[in-house]
């Protein structure tokens, strides 16, 4: 018994020995990692040129057809190169295979514009919606500071805005209802399918995350159903005072905000990757900023709004969800305290889970 006690180590089914060994410390998920430029998870410089030039090529299509300038089938090119790059690129994201599935969608693109047929462009244009609000949100990188936050969410919300313009692009023929709801619908499902990866799966959602989940689909399924019980069964009272202030906004600021994207998407988006610097459940937070993202890639197909209300809407959708983001962040750090001065202070966390960078394979 003496040697034992004096050598741990030559008795290691000593279950004393054993604890005294094992010394609390940081997990591999508290350690800082940056990742290098010479990652290998990053795809080469060439390819991501080559995919922004494509995307570049494909806007300045769509704008001028816009315009209109060139030729009539200008659009239909801008489309199909914007949503071409955009399934390539989040295949790569999402660690899938970008050459095959892009190839696809400019596969299946074409074939669109070749035969013309009024069903294949409005799917194409489900697809380019629902691809362009999916790769929004994975495209979006933890931060830390609540102005890296900002930049996140107008990233994912440029995204989104060019993929809505390529769904004009195809011209398509649609209920309106109709294709919101559809392309909210499939967009959810298909962040939900990757989310459940990227955050562990059910068990990794926690208290937070479950807590966010259930929230976030609270205030989804209460926009929708006030929504549409006002429009079918709305008071004309309730209905004409509703839409006099939405007639003040559009006369006084020329647009009035996206109710989903400011009061749902853009705030779940904030508070998500603003989680996902310190633990995973962010990504289910994430997860709800499709609804803001669907939004906004749907938003011109409304015959009835011009592009410049539109554009204000989106934007003032942004502005509205960042305050109220902020103010979901603030309350957060205040009810939950945290480790640091800077957190108490309200500054920045100190991440504990490193992410890929933007250019990077999540998976």
């Amino acid at each position: 018994m003496e040697a034992r006690a004096e050598d741990p180590v030559a008795a290691p089914d000593d279950a004393d020995t054993v604890r005294e060994e094992i010394v609390p410390g940081p997990t591999v998920s508290e350690i800082r990692v940056k990742v290098g430029p010479d990652d290998e998870t990053r795809h080469p410089w060439w390819a991501t040129s080559a995919w922004g030039l494509v995307v570049a090529a494909g806007l300045a299509c769509l704008v001028a057809a816009l315009v209109p300038v060139g030729p009539s089938w200008l659009d239909g090119v801008g489309a199909v190169a914007v949503v071409s790059a955009y399934t390539w690129a989040l295949a790569a994201r999402t660690g899938g295979r970008p050459i095959v599935f892009g190839g696809l969608a400019l596969l299946l693109g074409a074939t669109v514009l070749i035969t013309d047929e009024s069903y294949l462009r409005t799917g194409a244009a489900v697809m380019t919606c629902v691809v362009s609000a999916v790769l929004a949100v994975m495209v979006t990188v933890p931060a830390e500071h609540f102005a890296r936050v900002a930049r996140e969410c107008g990233v994912a919300v440029a995204v989104a805005a060019i993929g809505a313009l390529a769904v004009v692009g195809f011209d398509p023929v649609l209920s309106l209802v109709r294709f919101e709801y559809v392309t909210l619908a499939l967009s959810l499902v298909g962040v939900l399918v990757l989310v459940y990866r990227l955050g562990a799966g059910w068990h990794g959602l926690g208290r937070r995350g479950l807590l966010g989940v259930l929230v976030g689909g609270a205030i989804l399924a209460g926009l929708l159903l006030y929504a549409e019980l006002l429009r079918r069964y709305g008071p004309p009272e309730l209905v004409t005072s509703l839409l006099d202030g939405v007639r003040w906004s559009r006369d006084n600021l020329g647009a009035f905000p996206r109710p989903i994207e400011a009061v749902l998407g853009v705030p779940a988006l904030a508070w998500g990757v603003h989680m996902r610097a310190r633990r995973r459940q962010g990504w289910w937070l994430c997860a709800f900023g499709a609804a803001g993202t669907t939004a906004v890639a749907n938003s011109v197909i409304n015959p009835a709004i011009s592009l410049r209300e539109c554009g204000l809407s989106v934007v003032y959708g942004l502005a509205v969800g960042l305050l109220i983001g902020f103010a979901v962040i603030r309350a957060e750090i205040a009810l939950t305290g945290g480790s640091g001065r800077g957190r108490r202070a309200g500054g920045p966390t100190t991440p504990v889970r490193p992410e890929p960078p933007r250019s990077a394979a999540l998976l």
